[in-house]
């Protein structure tokens, strides 16, 4: 029997909480439908826990129309009254009228750079700072870089954006790589920041 994997210890036992850590956290996204996804989901997330915004990951794509900012950008009072009644997503009013003036704001970035991954990873020259923690306890809960990014954000007109939420953004998206070296995970996911 194969001996049990070492995980970064804030992954848990949740089987949803695992499946994050061991397949999506970390891992480099150029995408920008999946940022989108992530920017919001990590504005969602201010002030609740990580594993409940998991939880509720699906009826936030289904709520906010596969996180296609096109669309969200196009979303009206009558549909921000209808997600203030979806029980599957955090039914902040300030939260959910951020996703979509963030979402207006994305549009524009991607007009001025291309796409919203070149501006995004421009604060990182292109690849993810791979640290070498020992332990949770080394991690920061901000960096110069997320201080940066999110100053640049708001200046742009994003909610949500903090530098404590841009960092734990960072982290997901894989412009960091915050995996501790005891984790399975680090090496894998350094491999895959190398150009």
């Amino acid at each position: 029997m194969p001996a049990p994997k070492t995980r970064c210890a804030w992954a848990g036992t949740d089987p949803i909480y695992v499946a994050y850590h061991d397949t999506e956290w970390g891992v480099p996204v150029h995408d920008d439908r999946l940022l989108f996804e992530f920017l919001v989901l990590e504005g969602a997330q201010a002030g609740l826990s990580w594993i409940t915004i998991l939880k509720k990951r699906d009826a936030y794509r289904r709520a906010f129309a596969r996180f296609d900012p096109k669309k969200v950008a196009r979303f009206d009072d009558k549909k921000l009254a209808a997600l203030l009644d979806d029980s599957g997503i955090v039914r902040n009013r300030l939260k959910i009228a951020s996703a979509v003036r963030n979402a207006r704001a994305f549009l524009e970035v991607q007009k001025e750079h291309g796409s919203f991954a070149a501006y995004q990873w421009g604060f990182v020259g292109g690849q993810p700072v791979q640290n070498r923690w020992q332990s949770m306890k080394q991690i920061p809960p901000r960096s110069a870089i997320s201080d940066a990014f999110s100053k640049d954000l708001k200046k742009r007109g994003f909610n949500f954006v903090g530098s404590t939420i841009i960092y734990a953004h960072m982290q997901a998206v894989g412009m960091v790589n915050d995996h501790v070296v005891g984790c399975f995970r680090h090496r894998a996911v350094a491999r895959l920041g190398k150009a």
